[in-house]
């Protein structure tokens, strides 16, 4: 279950994906190397999950916007239309 974008952080709520993506890469190759103290693992680890629910969001948001192409019976294009979810 994703977090919604008023239960994170407001700094990570503000993050494009981009941006939230950087930072937790960053969190993750951290974690890898092993070195950071068991506290703070725990919390960058906390923040490493936020930053993946905004992800997930965002990209969640970015596929409805995502136009849906309909092919003809040869593969090509017949028509655009938005995304429907449903």
């Amino acid at each position: 279950m994703t977090e919604t974008a008023s239960a994170l952080p407001d700094d990570i709520a503000a993050m494009s994906f981009e941006q939230a993506l950087a930072e937790l890469e960053k969190i993750v190759g951290r974690l890898e190397q092993g070195e950071v103290p068991l506290e703070e693992s725990i919390a960058i680890y906390e923040r490493g999950e936020a930053l993946k629910n905004h992800c997930e969001t965002l990209l969640k948001r970015a596929e409805l916007r995502v136009e849906k192409i309909q092919a003809r019976a040869d593969g090509t294009a017949a028509r655009t239309e938005p995304f429907d979810p449903s």
